[in-house]
């Protein structure tokens, strides 16, 4: 393994302290549906349409007996290359899978091609952007690096689109996607590739790559990248995440443009999860506010009221010199999250653009999943038979791991690692460069960036030439 994949290891989705095990026993209640229990926790259909499992096969592991700074203090004069992190820091989906959850609000996307008016149509857009990273939170588990070659599907007739994922390159490593509306109503794509900064208490993911989003019907195009996220207590405490900075949503057709605000925590913690922004058109008149939280909703609402509200607001929050809040003093150890979160006031003549999902009710037994990537992994009777053999449902460590199997799930990851590093001599001894099969280097039409850009052809299922990297 080479630096770059050890330290993304190392410093990312790291929890030695918040999560509590479960016995098998008291997670067989979560694996039933309508008194049958069923095999990998799948879901019959019904009416027709097939649902899809809510569970795991089996709940998380246990990492309270696992040390973060116990091993991380192994890297203390050596090359992060010499450290390999335990698998129980993981989660069972590879990255290719985590980005995928950006389509778990694809409605959102649906409801911007039914609008005719481009200022709604940019609030349904913003509202997506915003839910994109909502499943984020509390997700302190790591995905699994995408090998080179791995590929994704997912086709959900009951949301109308189908997706491609490719990882394109290794070094640096960069994850593309590609979706499409089973009807032409839109195209979704971009390529990922975050760059991550460990500050010692701290791991801070600046966001890289372009997310293009295309309106067929309305010949509208809008382009946006994700705000930074930070995941606080790598070392000691409890891991919480954070996301803040600039996000600017812009459509070339219009001119339109949203600007939106993801708010860091702040001293005393009142703007944690916090986002506010405004869309303007091409001459820069403001249309309307947004604000809400990535973790909850979010609200539009006229700018004249919005600040006549933030008028009174203040009016109504001055306090007396003795009542101010005494300032915190800085905690050396960890960086503790606010315990007392406040929900977002709706500010009256406000409309609603989008509320958060409820979680099941055992996600905390299971890595704090959605009900969307609950649904992920699953691997249907017949599925197989029509998946290119690098998809990720098919990656033995990913799935030794979703089955409770972790010492399985470490041999096959190491074997896997080994697997990759081997092929990658045997390439260079022969002078001979990776070729993409899916997607292709080039430049975004739209912001004359540096992109990769679906070629087509994954859904003609000829894999025949796939190399074999499982």
């Amino acid at each position: 393994m080479n630096n770059d994949d050890e330290f993304y290891d190392a410093v990312t989705g790291l929890d030695s302290e918040s999560d509590e095990g479960t016995s098998e026993a008291s997670f067989k209640d979560a694996v039933v549906y309508d008194g049958t229990q069923r095999n990998n926790g799948s879901l019959p259909q019904e009416n027709g349409i097939r649902k899809h499992r809510t569970t795991l096969p089996a709940p998380m592991f246990s990492r309270n007996n696992f040390s973060v700074w116990g091993i991380l203090k192994k890297c203390i004069g050596l090359e992060l290359s010499k450290i390999t992190m335990p698998i129980v820091f993981n989660e069972p989906l590879s990255f290719l899978q985590r980005i995928t959850e950006y389509m778990e609000h694809t409605y959102l996307i649906n409801k911007a091609c039914s609008l005719s008016d481009s200022i709604e149509r940019m609030q349904a857009v913003a509202a997506f952007a915003v839910s994109a990273v909502a499943s984020q939170w509390d997700r302190t588990g790591k995905p699994f690096n995408p090998l080179l070659g791995e590929t994704y599907e997912l086709t959900r007739e009951d949301h109308g689109y189908r997706l491609i994922s490719e990882q394109v390159s290794h070094h640096p490593p960069i994850s593309a996607f590609h979706a499409e509306s089973l009807v032409g109503d839109f195209v979704f794509h971009g390529s990922i590739y975050p760059k991550l900064k460990f500050w010692g208490k701290s791991v801070e993911a600046e966001p890289k790559g372009t997310i293009t989003l295309e309106l067929l019907k309305h010949g509208e195009v809008y382009t946006w990248t994700n705000p930074f996220c930070c995941v606080h207590n790598v070392i000691l405490g409890k891991l919480w995440i954070e996301q803040y900075g600039t996000v600017e949503i812009l459509n070339h057709s219009t001119g339109d443009k949203c600007v939106l605000n993801f708010k860091p925590c702040g001293m005393f913690g009142k703007e944690l999860h916090r986002v506010e922004g405004y869309i303007q058109d091409k001459s820069k008149k403001k249309h309307c506010v947004i604000y809400g939280k990535w973790t909850e909703c979010m609200w539009s609402v006229d700018p004249q009221t919005y600040e006549a509200n933030k008028k009174a607001e203040k009016k109504d929050s001055k306090k007396p010199k003795s009542q101010e809040e005494p300032e915190g003093a800085d905690n050396d150890d960890a960086d503790d999250m606010p315990e007392v979160q406040e929900t977002v006031a709706m500010i009256p003549g406000s409309t609603l653009l989008w509320r958060i999902s409820s979680r099941p009710q055992h996600s905390a037994k299971m890595y704090n999943f959605t009900n969307f990537a609950m649904s992920l992994n699953e691997l249907e009777p017949g599925m197989q038979d029509r998946l290119a053999p690098t998809d990720c449902r098919l990656r033995p460590d990913i799935r030794a791991m979703e089955n409770g199997d972790m010492d399985e799930a470490s041999r096959e990851k190491a074997r896997l690692e080994e697997k990759q590093r081997s092929a990658r001599k045997d390439r260079s001894k022969d002078e001979e460069e990776w070729s993409t099969r899916w997607f292709q280097s080039g430049t975004n039409p739209y912001t004359s960036s540096q992109d990769w850009l679906y070629t087509g052809g994954y859904f003609d299922r000829h894999y025949s030439e796939l190399p074999v990297i499982y």
